[in-house]
């Protein structure tokens, strides 16, 4: 992360969260504003962004809270880790050390 002091960045419209383009010439870095997006190119994406959630699966089940999910996640964690334990103790059944 870079930040470049205030004057400078107003100075070229930069602000939180702009995309810039760093590159390199003669040994210096060179920091360029990348362009907002067109309106064309924003429509593209308004359409592609459109056309991506129509294509979705509707859940159509009970909620979903923050709990269920975290338990769905260590759920899938020790699913997991236990596959990695299973693997390492028969990868040490098979090669016994004398």
């Amino acid at each position: 992360m870079v930040e470049l002091p205030r004057a400078l960045r107003d100075a070229v419209g930069l602000y939180p969260g702009s995309e810039v383009e760093i590159t390199e010439s003669g040994g210096k870095l060179i920091v360029e504003p990348v362009p907002a997006a067109s309106s064309e190119t924003t429509g593209k994406r308004t359409i592609a962004m459109e056309a991506f959630l129509a294509k979705r699966m509707r859940y159509d089940g009970p909620p979903i809270t923050d709990e269920m999910m975290h338990q769905a996640i260590l759920d899938e964690a020790k699913q997991r880790w236990d596959s990695v334990q299973r693997q390492w103790d028969k990868g040490i059944d098979e090669n016994p050390v004398d």
